[in-house]
């Protein structure tokens, strides 16, 4: 039968080039001279008017089949007046030999060359109407598992030679060899493309593997597996065999090339996924084992057709099909650069329309597990469980849509699923399809996509709609990600995408808890699409996902968490925004997920309770504890819920920094409260207490004060008062009082500070007790009052303008908030005063400079500053003016206008520094922890620097630069003018003074 039909079709392809055209021809006419004396039969042969018509479509069309015409003019010839038939069966022969002794080089450019010699006939068959799309793919599939039985046998024969393996029969290598290929996808299902990836799955039995070297079974799978992917695809001069696809292998990412039986019916049975269902549907042995291979997928037919599979399961598969729009031309119906595999309306809707009615009625209805698409249609239409008229439908636009994907195919032997992307490139596709101008291919071609596309949107009408979607091109199956995944990933605004396939494809894997179960996979497969956006929009998509990841680690189950977010989007934000944005409250979200739930209560959002409220909170969580060591805990957990709280409320502008600042303080100061009355007990049940003896914790800095922020620690000093004589405490493992109380402190330092299962509580910083790291843990009162009377220095009594007392004693905390008071209020030399404090924030500068200009404390002008000239001024007219002692900087510059201490300008300006500073200062610490000054801020993400800008109250980011700038000078201006300038002029005079006494 001759390549030909008569009369020749209309629907042959045309040139479209001419320039082209007449340049092949020349070359083709140059090939036949090589010929000699057989030039003349081939002319004859090929110079009819199909051949012409033919390779002047060719040579303009497609450079892979030129190639392959010139370096095959003689087959060429053949197919001519044979036919596809007759020439494929020869192809097929070839396949099949076995030479002995062949060297591996000799095998592959063999291999190579029957390749190129088949995808000729198949295309040439399919351009001239001989073959329909069955006889293609079905000769494509053909010439894949030829080629890879042509491999796998050279390889065993190979390794028997050298006494790797001791073979069954050596005439039929494969036979009996514990080694299987399973081809998956369009080659399980005889449906392979033009120019196709072949997907396998490799499976192998150590016990039935004939291996016989000292390496094992296992080595020797591996092995065999790498050298088949070598020899098939590796390119060399004369071209490869086919690509090979591993990645549908149980976790790939896990697993190696070659999965062991067990491993994978173990996989398939506990951790098989949806989507694996669906691939599964196409699997089938292609080379290798058979037997072996058909009993492995009888065994796990329970797991691949269910009898009953709810319908969850099948919008799961549902969502893994909207993941994988192409971001170009795939969320919408197009031409120009649509995907007619993956894009709407393409090759892929009609199989998983196919699928997932397979996957819903095959488990009861086996006439219902047909592996092939068109097939299963039909057998869906004869069930009745789709009409008739849509299966046909379907069917016509699947043959339609793989003879367009063929041809874009055939072009340069590429695997591309894309349409042309401009007008002129259309307008050949249509030459190349024997379509008789661009309008009737992009009229034919959308009629297939839109009817495609209502068909499959029927189908899942009650899920949401495509177009609601995000347009994300993602997909999470297979060891490595494409490309298309990671270019999605990046302009998603991902860092390093590859860890971000790797993280996701773990999930979906089920390596932890919460993803372990079916049910759990398919919400997060749903959800995944609008989870992996609201990461996009944190201020650091790839911190939010490694927090999810860290906190979905954590997990007992994830149901419930995947479906609360699908039920409430808006809560999907929030958490993105958390994770993102504030590293301390993600780490405690890891640590307590049941959080999440809080965050839907509007309480969650209503003020933080004051001091006293908390304590009776603190106290009522405490009550269930039935050890020491549980109180501490629950107390960690309730301090740390309340931290998460404000951080949150931080984060959405619910609260101001001032606010919140007070609120972290009234928590600490609770917690300090209820940790003072357990540890004293504790202690006394074992050593008593000391009779009429008295304990106090000093609190200092930012949380005597009432300033603390996120990352504050607590400065505490110890005070302990006993009654003259007293010789030791009344318990059983008696102390004496300084062992006593130092030992006491130490218990409380470390109910404070050390880590349990739900973290540290707070950092003590002890430096401010008296003689500093070098003094005792605990003082007593009258030490400390002598102390600060006779040996303090300058620096520490300005810490005590922020002193708050907390004692289970209120006459003794009344003494010493007595005592310190009146330390403050003692009448200071003013000139000495003034002196120390330049002198100790000069000494400061060259000692602890500023790290950059956002170490906001440190820097000249900053809060250090602005703190040091509030505790200048208390201590300087504190004794003339008490109302002035004030616990917060900014309540100590307000109280300076009633005074009359400094110009009314002078404390506007101040007070606005120093709440400035203080709101920029508490979000960068909520979202950016201790960071070092010199941080590069203004490379921060974009959503940092927009909470910047808002918690600041500034318009824009370049606003804030700007006012921070003028802030910090306005400051130290009026340090100059008020301690820096004036100490000068002391010294000055001073020394004059002095060089006229010598």
């Amino acid at each position: 039968m001759s390549l030909f039909p008569d009369p020749l079709p209309l629907s042959l392809p045309r040139p479209f080039h001419e320039e082209e055209t007449v340049l092949g021809f020349q070359r083709w006419s140059e090939r036949l001279d090589d010929f000699g004396e057989r030039t003349a039969p081939l002319q004859e042969i090929t110079s009819g008017e199909g051949p012409r018509r033919l390779l002047a479509a060719i040579f303009s069309q497609s450079p892979f089949l030129t190639d392959c015409v010139l370096k095959e003019a003689e087959l060429f010839a053949q197919l001519v007046q044979e036919g596809p038939d007759s020439v494929f069966r020869m192809l097929q022969a070839a396949m099949a030999e076995r030479p002995e002794g062949e060297e591996r080089a000799a095998c592959m450019r063999r291999l190579r060359r029957i390749r190129r010699r088949a995808a000729m006939t198949i295309a040439l068959a399919d351009m001239t109407g001989r073959w329909d799309l069955d006889q293609v793919t079905a000769a494509l599939s053909n010439l894949a598992i030829g080629l890879l039985g042509l491999a796998f046998d050279f390889l065993l024969l190979e390794a028997a030679q050298r006494k790797q393996v001791e073979l069954v029969d050596p005439q039929a290598p494969s036979r009996n060899c514990g080694y299987v290929a399973l081809g998956m996808g369009k080659l399980g299902a005889r449906e392979l493309n033009f120019s196709s990836d072949i997907d396998l799955i490799v499976l192998y039995d150590p016990k039935r593997l004939p291996c016989i070297s000292r390496q094992g079974p296992d080595a020797l799978a591996q092995r065999l597996t790498r050298d088949l992917i070598t020899l098939l695809s590796e390119r060399t001069a004369d071209g490869y065999g086919f690509r090979v696809d591993l990645r549908l292998r149980p976790d790939p990412g896990a697993t190696p090339l070659a999965v062991p039986l067990n491993a994978a019916l173990t996989y398939y049975e506990s951790l098989g996924q949806n989507w694996e269902r669906a691939a599964m549907i196409k699997a089938r042995p292609v080379v290798g084992d058979l037997p072996m291979g058909r009993a492995f997928l009888k065994e796990i037919r329970p797991f691949i057709w269910r009898r009953s599979l709810d319908f969850l399961a099948i919008q799961d598969i549902h969502a893994i099909k909207r993941q994988i729009y192409a971001a170009k031309g795939g969320s919408v119906v197009a031409i120009e650069g649509h995907n007619v595999k993956l894009g709407r309306g393409g090759i892929r809707e009609i199989e998983f329309y196919a699928q997932t009615q397979q996957l819903i009625w095959g488990g009861r209805e086996p006439a219902l597990r047909d592996n092939r698409t068109v097939d299963a249609l039909r057998a869906l239409a004869k069930e009745g469980l789709i009409t008739t008229a849509v299966a046909e439908e379907l069917a016509e636009s699947y043959a339609f849509l793989r003879r367009v994907e063929h041809r874009l195919q055939m072009v340069a032997d590429q695997q591309t699923h894309n349409l042309p992307e401009d007008k002129d490139g259309i307008e050949r596709l249509a030459a190349f399809l024997g379509c008789q101008e661009g309008a009737e291919l992009r009229q034919e071609l959308l009629g297939h996509l839109h009817r495609v596309e209502d068909h499959y949107a029927h189908l899942f009408e009650e899920e949401q709609s495509a177009s609601e979607a995000p347009h994300i091109n993602l997909v999470f199956v297979g060891d490595t990600p494409g490309p298309d995944t990671i270019a999605t990933l990046s302009e998603l605004g991902f860092n390093d995408p590859e860890r971000v396939f790797n993280i996701v494809r773990s999930w979906h894997h089920g390596r932890y808890r919460a993803t372990r179960s079916t049910a759990s996979r398919e919400r997060l497969t749903l959800l995944l699409p609008q989870l992996l956006s609201a990461f996009a929009y944190s201020a650091d998509p790839d911190s939010a996902l490694t927090g999810f990841d860290t906190f979905l680690a954590g997990l007992p189950a994830g149901v419930h968490l995947f479906g609360l977010l699908r039920a409430n989007p808006q809560l999907m934000d929030l958490l993105a925004k958390v994770l993102g944005s504030a590293p301390a409250l993600a780490k405690h979200l890891s640590r307590q997920p049941s959080l999440i739930d809080s965050l839907l209560s509007p309480d969650f959002f209503e003020p933080l309770p004051k001091r006293d409220s908390l304590i009776e909170e603190f106290d009522a969580h405490l009550e269930s504890a039935r050890s020491y060591e549980e109180e501490l805990d629950l107390l960690r957990r309730s301090v740390h819920d309340r931290h998460f709280q404000a951080g949150v409320q931080m984060l959405l502008g619910l609260a101001s920094e001032e606010t919140l600042a007070r609120r972290l303080s009234d928590i600490a100061d609770a917690a300090l409260s209820i940790i003072l009355v357990r540890v004293e007990a504790e202690f006394a049940k074992r050593h008593g207490r000391v009779e009429g003896g008295t304990f106090a914790v000093v609190e200092l800095g930012k949380l005597g004060s009432r300033e603390m922020t996120f990352t504050s620690d607590l400065d505490l000093v110890f005070i302990y008062q006993v009654p003259e004589g007293a010789v030791g405490s009344d318990g059983d493992k008696q102390l004496d009082p300084t062992t006593y109380y130092t030992r006491l402190s130490q218990r409380l330092l470390n109910a404070v500070t050390a880590p349990t299962a739900e973290g540290t509580l707070y950092e003590v910083d002890m430096r401010l007790r008296p003689a500093g790291n070098a003094g005792p843990v605990a003082s007593t009162f009258t030490g400390f009052e002598r102390y600060h009377r006779e040996e303090a220095w300058v620096w520490e009594h300005m810490a005590l303008t922020r002193a708050r007392v907390l004692s289970t004693s209120q006459a003794f905390r009344q003494e010493i908030a007595a005592a310190i008071r009146t330390r403050i209020t003692t009448e200071q030399d003013g000139k000495r005063l003034l002196t120390q404090v330049a002198e100790m924030r000069e000494r400061l500068e060259r000692e602890k400079p500023a790290q950059g200009p956002w170490d906001l404390k440190m820097r000249l002008g900053g809060l250090l500053d602005c703190e040091f000239l509030a505790q200048y001024w208390q201590l300087a007219h504190g004794p003339a003016h008490p109302e002035i002692l004030q616990g917060s900087t900014e309540e100590v510059f307000a109280s300076l206008d009633a005074a009359q201490i400094l110009p009314e300008e002078d404390i506007e300006e101040l007070a606005g520094a120093v709440r400035f500073l203080r709101r920029l200062q508490g979000y960068m610490r909520l979202t950016l922890g201790e960071t070092p000054g010199d941080l590069d801020v203004a490379a921060a993400p974009q959503a940092i620097r927009d909470g910047m800008t808002k918690a600041s109250g500034a318009l824009d980011f370049g606003w804030l630069q700007d006012t921070l700038e003028e802030v910090t000078r306005v400051v130290s201006e009026v340090r100059e003018r008020h301690i820096t300038e004036p100490a000068r002029a002391i010294v000055a005079e001073q020394e004059m003074l002095e060089e006229k006494s010598g």
